[in-house]
């Protein structure tokens, strides 16, 4: 192979997620060959966080886009860990919150204060109270979320059946 297949064989290649037995998942980074396409693992994972994307952009023989590669997880059934950043940290104070931790007061201040200064100057209209509704659950581990689920179930089957009354033809009356 000389230095031009080399080149075309870089240049036409892929990153994607496949599943494997055991819970497991691997990245895998295709490239087109002389001899047709290739495929080799960069990562192994059963969790995709910034760790795992590293080590597979390490191993990599092009850049990768990590927005495609999330997607790419996402629709072979890998859990995707949340990025770092503030939305991260917005869901981490909301479950606070609502566990009913709250800040000092002095940083209870600075945050609306920060927040209310966002860069569009306008205030948000009213949460709805089904968005409230959810602050409890932002954090909730997915076994959390599977006990709530069983225990909501378990509900619904005691529940009495609704009382209906059933339709009746009305009576015929001779006509006089």
């Amino acid at each position: 192979m000389d230095r031009t297949d080399q080149v075309v064989g870089i240049l036409h290649t892929m990153a994607f997620v496949v599943a494997r037995p055991g819970r497991r998942f691997e990245i895998r980074e295709s490239r087109a060959t002389p001899h047709g396409p290739r495929a080799r693992t960069l990562a192994t994972f059963r969790v995709l966080d910034d760790a795992v994307v590293a080590r597979a952009t390490e191993r990599s023989a092009s850049t990768l886009d990590v927005a495609a590669l999330r997607a790419s997880a996402r629709r072979a059934g890998a859990p995707v860990a949340v990025d770092n950043g503030p939305d991260r940290a917005a869901r981490a104070l909301l479950a606070q919150l609502a566990g009913g931790h709250r800040p000092s007061p002095v940083l209870t201040a600075l945050l609306a204060d920060t927040l209310a200064g966002s860069s569009s100057g306008a205030r948000q209209p009213a949460i709805p109270d089904a968005a409230r509704a959810v602050v409890p659950w932002l954090d909730a581990t997915p076994a959390q979320r599977g006990h709530a689920l069983r225990d909501l179930l378990l509900l619904a089957d005691r529940l009495p059946p609704p009382r209906t009354k059933r339709a009746r033809f009305p009576k015929l009356v001779p006509a006089a």
